[in-house]
């Protein structure tokens, strides 16, 4: 036998698997949802040509796949590998890194309470600027077509927000067959039709309040959205004292890891002289040291 040996402290299998098998997961859905967004981006032609992510106005939801999968490729290989391999320099990323996302969900969370009012403007901003690029990418078409319906509303405050787009507004000069008209999106939904009219929003706009309320959804999306949050408040709380409580017992579990490793780092000692190796030697000096 060579080498250390050590005595007194053991690492923890629970806790090294529960990491590392909690961790795989999450390192492997990581890799799927970027997987995803590199596809998206392909099929789209943005590989081929790299300035073009920024050309768009609104939000590319690619970027949601790639910022979420990035994060959780990074999260999940550091705590896998480290778990693994008993690496406390990757446990302590982990650690850090799961600390820093707490802290900003946490700061996000309190500044979104104190400025209710800032953030309404922000969205407000955010949905336009989406607005004004539908349709310029396909799949931030979908995500607008998808919310609209989903809540229905349509537009941030009221149908008249489409007016920023190019081919639904009423100026005289729009050229556009969806002039003065909203998506099919904002129409409000006849139970008896099984196929989507994509045309129900034609000119919509151009008739009176009180006959549009007949065709599309007038609500916008922002007090929709601040309705919902109302309504489902506790499910809202729930997910997120859920999700950093999850957080919480990570670092817990990785820096017990760590603790357990160091200690057992620490209680390394010599071993005794009769448990170390004779170095080899030629026969005639090893019989000469056994005599």
């Amino acid at each position: 036998m060579s080498g250390n040996y050590y005595k007194g402290n053991e690492v923890s299998c629970c806790i090294k698997y529960f990491i590392f098998g909690f961790n795989i997961l999450f390192w492997l859905l990581g890799m799927a949802l970027v997987g995803i967004g590199l596809w998206a981006w392909s099929e789209k032609g943005v590989l081929s040509n790299i300035s073009s992510i920024t050309d768009l106005g609104g939000l590319d939801p690619v970027w949601l796949f790639m910022v979420v999968g990035g994060v959780m490729f990074i999260l999940g290989f550091a705590g896998c590998i480290g778990a693994l391999r008993e690496n406390t320099f990757l446990l302590k990323f982990f650690s850090v890194f799961l600390g820093i996302i707490f802290f900003l969900e946490l700061t996000t969370g309190i500044l979104a309470f104190v400025f209710k009012d800032w953030i309404k403007d922000q969205l407000n901003l955010f949905i336009n600027n989406n607005i004004r690029a539908y349709r310029d990418d396909i799949d931030l078409q979908n995500l607008i077509d998808f919310t609209q319906e989903y809540w229905d509303c349509c537009g941030a405050f009221g149908a008249d927000d489409w007016n920023l787009n190019i081919y639904f507004n009423c100026t005289d000069g729009n050229p556009s067959r969806e002039k003065c008209g909203v998506p099919f999106s904002c129409c409000t939904k006849d139970p008896a039709e099984d196929v989507i009219n994509t045309q129900c929003g034609y000119d919509i706009r151009a008739k009176s309040d009180s006959e549009q309320k007949d065709y599309i959804n007038v609500k916008g999306c922002v007090p929709q959205f601040e309705k919902w949050l109302q309504d489902n408040l506790t499910l809202v709380a729930g997910i997120f004292i859920g999700v950093a409580l999850l957080q919480i017992f990570g670092i817990c579990l990785a820096q017990n890891l760590v603790s357990d490793i160091e200690a057992v780092r620490a209680s390394w000692v010599p071993p005794p002289l009769s448990m170390r190796r004779i170095p080899p030697q030629s026969n005639k000096k090893a019989s000469a040291y056994y005599s």
